[in-house]
């Protein structure tokens, strides 16, 4: 039996996928399972050992590379699709293979397997892909009632720890603590301000933790800023992948970030995390599941009070 997975989005939303992914590689043992996402998610799909093959050509730009992933799509010749992007471009998928079509779980008009939920855009991402298998058959009591699906669970990125991996690479030592003050570059009001995340950085040494700031290359001037107000902190900004961000994650005192793909990667290696949401995103949906996990949410996000973070930070790390 041969079966593709398609998941094509963010870090955050591929991290809680993995309840989904497990279950799916659960339910189909003897398959040869695919995977089609995209560039930034190959090492991680790999690391998880869930899925044979891994496509990351799943977000064709030009007409010659949709072709081209339409070809392959075809010629692969599935007997099974669970499309946990369901978006207009994934169901599109669906249609293209007109028409020998697999059996289909995702919201495609016409497919064989719909989660015909009206009200599926208003459950969180871990209920609602839950209720999703559990429309397609997989998953007969899926937990799909609010708060009630398990945090994704991501040890295997860290059960064999790397070297590069532990605390000490980065200089840092227990207890510290993890903020991430980056977010997507197209929605600037889900970013807590730098001055307020420097004054924060500085409170938390001043009470006796490390801090380290996560982030991409493209984060690196939101670091400097935060560092020009607590001088101590280290930037990892652009130094990390995700498995090593997983694994400094797992042994944190604390992490501070706002709603972002390594916030939820870290609140899933099981750190205490505050997450700070605006009104630009709704926690009810998509906030981070994890061992301990705090929302803050303030609209705007820039009126939320350095202070109240830091009280905040403490009750839930000496919790």
């Amino acid at each position: 039996m041969r079966i593709l997975v398609i998941k094509l989005a963010a870090l955050g939303d591929m991290v809680q996928a993995f309840p989904s992914f497990r279950r799916i590689r659960a339910a189909h043992p003897g398959a040869e399972i695919s995977l089609l996402t995209t560039p930034p998610f190959v090492s991680l799909a790999k690391a998880s050992g869930l899925f044979d093959h891994i496509d990351a050509d799943g977000r064709p730009q030009t007409v010659l590379q949709h072709l081209k992933l339409f070809l392959r799509l075809r010629q692969a010749r599935y007997d099974l699709v669970y499309d946990l992007q369901t978006s207009a471009r994934s169901s599109s998928y669906f249609h293209a293979l007109w028409p020998r079509r697999p059996a289909w779980s995702g919201v495609a008009r016409g497919c064989s397997l719909p989660h015909a939920n009206p009200r599926r855009d208003f459950m969180h991402t871990l209920e609602r892909e839950a209720e999703q298998l559990k429309f397609a058959g997989l998953w007969p009591d899926a937990p799909t009632a609010p708060g009630t699906a398990p945090p994704p669970d991501l040890s295997f990125m860290f059960a064999e720890p790397r070297a590069d991996q532990a605390p000490q690479a980065f200089g840092l030592k227990p207890p510290y603590a993890l903020l991430v003050p980056g977010a997507s570059p197209s929605r600037p009001l889900k970013r807590w301000p730098a001055a307020s995340y420097g004054v924060l950085a500085r409170d938390l040494a001043q009470a006796g933790m490390q801090v380290a700031l996560v982030g991409g290359p493209g984060e690196a001037p939101l670091a400097a800023e935060i560092q020009a107000l607590a001088p101590d902190a280290v930037s990892l900004c652009g130094r990390t992948d995700f498995a090593q961000v997983a694994a400094l994650g797992a042994q944190a005192a604390l992490c501070v970030g706002n709603d972002t793909g390594p916030t939820h990667l870290i609140a899933a290696a099981g750190a205490p995390t505050l997450v700070l949401f605006g009104a630009d995103s709704d926690p009810r949906l998509c906030a981070p599941r994890g061992r301990r996990v705090r929302v803050l949410q303030r609209d705007p996000l820039a009126t939320l009070a350095p202070k109240t973070v830091l009280e905040a930070a403490q009750a839930l790390s000496f919790a």
